[in-house]
């Protein structure tokens, strides 16, 4: 029985970076024997053990092979015979096949170091079309390290894609990977990977239809609605915002993909349209809700966010209501802030200041102010008929919000 590190937490540290989980490898041992050590068998699928001290991951060395469609379509063997190099080897990428013994040496057979030092995504065999998540993760990477993918491993993503091995993606692990690829340093990356093998028009077309629109240049300098959209997700990154921004930031201008070309450069109502595709996305790829309310609020209102200088105080008080900013105030600064990504996210915008955004929390703090407790407890002595009563509490706490905004925005 030997045991060895390996994977990311073995690739992160040659690259320097921090190591939070180690993942291990067993070889040489057999389920009776782990539990006989006192391992805790959790695998479903296929033998890993928590460590009875540490409760971190040990896995039996094992092989798998290919016996139907998707990522769970694999048959599992793992036992006392099977060899280190044989389990690195049903790995993805060479950088994730790497292994260090128990005396530091690190086990290297598919030239992973090598490919860390050149800064390359190459996968270690064909084998690697077996599992379409392979490609998302891929892209994820190009994402996490600004690595380049090598020639004959973005040809076995674009085979995987035309192949249609990619359409058995299950909506989890497209979310799982997007979220993961979202929250990198440069998350256009991933998204620009995946445009290379001709995957995001599988996996996410409402995003893949937006490059190549165009936009009024005078607003716009960099024309083409993808390359904003990738600008912004950029910048809300560089802002080390929540997913859920990252995510709204992504999706906020959808609509522009469905805007007939004879309307171009202009994409009058393109709020409206993409309210209706951001939910048809997040339904199918089961968007958790906080990320899927905040990407639908930003999509409706972010024009109106923009024009916040030249909105009346009614409907300033409107839209606050909408975002319902006064049960979720979180949320609220979470809303302006995709929205300043949207107007930062322009060639020469990244350090221009956004005032609209510190005008609407100059409004809501005025609004917020309004004591519609008192205005309830006043109505209700003054209007017996408790039919109308809630309308009319309703009606007064409005204009009180609205004479408050009025004052402080004057």
């Amino acid at each position: 029985m030997k045991i060895y590190l390996v994977g990311g937490s073995v690739r992160d540290e040659i690259l320097g970076l921090p190591v939070t989980d180690h993942d291990y490898v067993v070889v040489g041992s057999s389920p009776d024997e782990m539990v006989r050590l006192g391992y805790r068998p959790v695998g479903k699928d296929f033998p890993v053990f928590l460590h009875p001290q540490s409760q971190e991951q040990y896995a039996l060395a094992r092989t798998e092979r290919k016996v139907s469609r998707g990522y769970k379509g694999f048959e599992v063997y793992a036992s006392p015979e099977v060899t280190l190099r044989e389990d690195l080897a049903r790995r993805d990428l060479t950088i994730n096949a790497i292994a260090k013994d128990q005396d530091g040496n690190i086990i290297d057979p598919f030239d992973g170091v090598g490919d860390l030092e050149a800064g390359l995504l190459r996968h270690i065999s064909p084998a690697f079309t077996e599992d379409p998540v392979r490609v998302l993760r891929t892209a994820r990477f190009a994402a996490r390290f600004a690595f380049h993918i090598a020639p004959e491993t973005l040809a076995l993503m674009s085979e995987m894609v035309h192949n249609g091995e990619v359409d058995a993606l299950v909506p989890e692990r497209v979310w799982q990977e997007f979220a993961r690829g979202l929250m990198e340093h440069k998350p256009s990356r991933m998204f620009y990977a995946l445009r290379e093998c001709s995957a995001l028009t599988r996996i996410m077309p409402e995003v893949d239809a937006l490059f190549g629109v165009p936009q009024p240049a005078q607003y716009h300098p960099e024309i083409d609605t993808g390359v904003h959209v990738m600008m912004v997700i950029d910048h809300a990154a560089s802002r080390n915002y929540s997913l859920p921004v990252r995510f709204a930031s992504l999706t906020h201008d959808l609509g522009k993909g469905t805007t007939p070309p004879e309307e171009w450069p202009r994409h009058i109502g393109h709020e409206a349209r993409s309210v209706k595709l951001v939910r048809d996305l997040c339904e199918r790829i089961r968007t958790p809700n906080d990320a899927r309310d905040l990407a639908l609020l930003v999509a409706r209102y972010h024009g109106d966010v923009h024009h916040a200088a030249e909105l009346r105080p009614a409907t300033i008080a409107n839209m606050l209501q909408g975002v319902d900013a006064y049960r979720k105030p979180e949320r609220f600064e979470e809303f302006l802030q995709a929205c300043a990504c949207d107007f930062h996210g322009r060639p020469g915008y990244a350090e221009k200041p956004y005032p609209q955004a510190e005008r609407l929390r100059e409004a809501f703090g005025a609004a917020r102010s309004v004591d519609s407790g008192a205005i309830a407890a006043e109505l209700a002595r003054s209007v017996p008929d408790s039919v109308r009563l809630p309308t009319a509490i309703n009606t007064k706490v409005s204009e009180a919000r609205i004479a408050e905004i009025k004052m402080r925005l004057a």
